[in-house]
């Protein structure tokens, strides 16, 4: 076998592997980059990246979302959320209160210490950020946030539904 593996393309084209052309490489960098610019940005925020993640579900919705709904949202088991939550109240950045129609679910809000504070988080995170995709114009850092979007939607949708083979 030669040193060079190859892979077919989804046009039936043929492609040579390598490291700056795998995904999983791709992902990992990206990963670990963004995670050492975004953890100073997020040290303000109880709970670091999940609390911070909480505030940015919180803030962007209308409807205040139960405690197991966000949990989904956010990808993070509901015990875990429950801690988080009760830290972020804490430091009144969130609140919660019981459902109108279901007295027995509790909802989330976020008050206006925690939008402030998102708000000064999301500065720094936003200059983290720009240093990351430096070497990308405008067009294609928005069309890069687009696509990892979606591809984390159908991730989260994937990790969310039944496993079909479990029957």
């Amino acid at each position: 076998m030669s040193a060079s593996m190859s892979e077919k393309k989804p046009g039936g084209e043929v492609e040579d592997l390598a490291l700056d052309t795998d995904l999983g490489w791709a992902i990992r960098m990206v990963s670990s980059a963004f995670r050492r610019v975004a953890t100073d940005s997020v040290t303000d925020v109880p709970g670091g990246a999940r609390g911070y993640l909480v505030l940015v579900a919180l803030a962007g919705g209308n409807e205040p979302p139960s405690q197991l709904a966000l949990a989904k949202e956010v990808s993070l088991d509901r015990t875990v959320m429950t801690y988080l939550l009760d830290d972020l109240e804490a430091h009144e950045l969130v609140t919660r209160r019981p459902d109108p129609r279901d007295r027995r679910v509790r909802q989330v809000l976020i008050t206006d210490t925690g939008r402030a504070r998102l708000d000064r988080v999301r500065q720094s995170l936003v200059a983290a950020e720009g240093r990351l995709l430096a070497d990308l114009d405008h067009q294609d850092a928005r069309q890069l946030r687009t696509l990892l979007a979606r591809v984390a939607q159908a991730a989260q949708r994937d990790s969310l539904a039944p496993d079909e083979t479990a029957c």
